[in-house]
């Protein structure tokens, strides 16, 4: 498989990537991961309320106690099959993977208190928002990284 198609996958669903890659007992860690998370978090749930504009109701359908896992699980997943498909052979290209679940996690931390223009985002949008400062903060410490 193609390191991008994989990636792809991964982002669709964690777990996905590495069934493609043929890791099955790992796809399949991921997957339950992603769905034992997904459902103490509320996660379909909020994001319903969210995609409704009913964020103030989102807020508090969140288990953040479980949320704060997903980003990690969700990024790793991906690095992962990104990884083991060939990709990432340039030094530190896990950076970016690292720093969007670093942010995304920042963002949930934030997200029910946080507003931009006095507007909640809520418990998926912020996250979701988050991962742009990640993904450049990622890339420019690689290419910092690896300009020495």
């Amino acid at each position: 498989m193609k390191p991008k198609e994989v990636l792809l996958w991964s982002i669709a669903f964690p777990g996905f990537g590495q069934i493609l890659n043929g890791q099955n007992l790992k796809g399949i860690l991921f997957i339950v991961l992603e769905i034992l998370i997904n459902v103490q978090a509320n996660f379909n749930i909020i994001i319903i309320s969210s995609f409704l504009g009913e964020v103030d109701k989102a807020v508090k359908q969140t288990n953040y106690l479980w949320l704060m896992f997903y980003p990690c699980v969700y990024f790793f997943a991906m690095w992962d099959a990104y990884k083991e498909a060939g990709g990432g052979k340039k030094p530190y290209s896990f950076l970016p993977f690292v720093f969007c679940a670093y942010m995304v996690t920042i963002g949930v931390i934030f997200s029910s208190k946080m507003t931009f223009f006095g507007i909640l985002l809520g418990p998926v949008w912020l996250p979701m928002f988050m991962v742009i400062p990640g993904l450049i903060v990622g890339f420019v410490l690689q290419k910092t990284l690896t300009a020495r």
